[in-house]
């Protein structure tokens, strides 16, 4: 498969996050890099870009835009192998202060899609779907969770209404021979799904997927974790945007700058969610479901209530 990304919502992010200069900025999901090049190109000597991935291909992306940009007043850059959950960290040990500007994209790139990772149904690849190299595949997901734990976490990380079939149907697949691959994992979803199912415009395993490289790498553990790290890095003033690409996703964001505005740390500008244009969907499908929120710190600080809002956010 050959690789292609295209950054979405590039003129919304840019105009949200209106960088200027001398800001400190962060990358927290480099990815394909299209994002970190403008943001670089937008900054000057006194200003700083830190870049981070988990996936070390995509350090290497950005690493070659750094070297391509050859003014004599780029700005500092710390490009980091790790995952955007351990933000304050890698703030702490790079010694860096409050930031201007961040933004997180939860998509995964076209780069890893064409990966042999096992991202891409489309393909025979092995069972991996790690964006490191460090922790549990998909494939011993697969074939060491119970038909239970299965089918809840298809259901709860995929959405998908044929979980239970579909757990059903991959361990009695396991029970012949071990899931290794994605098109073995593939005939499975086929064995636990109607045949109406397997000829709508989405193919069958695409809930399936999603839900075991969510669960592969703690998709929604690193965002509730990254989320908190940025709103508490933000400098008065400062603006993050998060673009999701799912509802789980999207309802962990919209809650956890919800209870950032209730607790007076800022406000959602605008409070609506920014969607791609009808231009932009024809020409990169992956923007149809993406929905960016810009949240920006308040420019002076003030006593945060944190009476009501949700435990899972914390000011520090």
């Amino acid at each position: 498969m050959e690789a292609k990304h295209d950054s979405v919502l590039m003129k919304e992010v840019l105009s949200a996050l209106a960088v200027q200069s001398s800001d400190v900025v962060i990358d927290g999901t480099l990815g394909g890099a299209g994002h970190f090049k403008h943001l670089l190109s937008a900054l000057g000597s006194e200003g700083v870009i830190v870049g981070i991935d988990a996936d070390i291909e995509a350090v290497e992306r950005a690493r070659d835009v750094y070297s391509a940009d050859r003014r004599h007043d780029r700005p500092i850059a710390h490009l980091v192998n790790d995952n955007f959950r351990n933000l304050s960290h890698i703030i702490e040990r790079l010694n860096i202060g409050a930031v201007d500007k961040i933004i997180f994209d939860l998509g995964w790139s076209g780069y890893q899609i064409a990966s042999p990772r096992g991202f891409s149904f489309k393909e025979d690849e092995p069972l991996l779907m790690m964006y490191g190299s460090e922790g549990e595949t998909a494939a011993a997901i697969v074939n060491s969770a119970s038909e239970e734990e299965l089918s809840d976490l298809i259901y709860s990380y995929g959405e998908e209404r044929f979980a239970r079939s579909i757990a059903r149907a991959i361990v009695a697949m396991r029970a012949k021979n071990r899931i290794l691959t994605t098109s073995v994992l593939v005939e499975a979803v086929m064995a636990g799904t109607p045949r109406w199912y397997q000829q709508r415009r989405i193919h069958p395993a695409t809930k399936t997927f999603q839900a075991l490289r969510i669960a592969t790498n703690d998709e929604l553990g690193a965002l509730r974790e990254g989320l908190a790290a940025a709103l508490k890095a933000l400098a008065p003033g400062g603006r993050l945007v998060v673009i999701s690409f799912h509802s789980i996703e999207d309802r962990i964001v919209k809650s956890t700058l919800r209870d950032a505005v209730y607790a007076s740390l800022g406000s959602l500008t605008p409070k609506k969610p920014i969607v791609a244009s009808r231009a932009e969907i024809l020409e990169n499908r992956r923007a149809r479901s993406a929905k960016m929120r810009v949240f920006e710190r308040c420019a002076t600080e003030q006593n945060p209530k944190l009476g009501n809002a949700n435990p899972a956010f914390s000011y520090v």
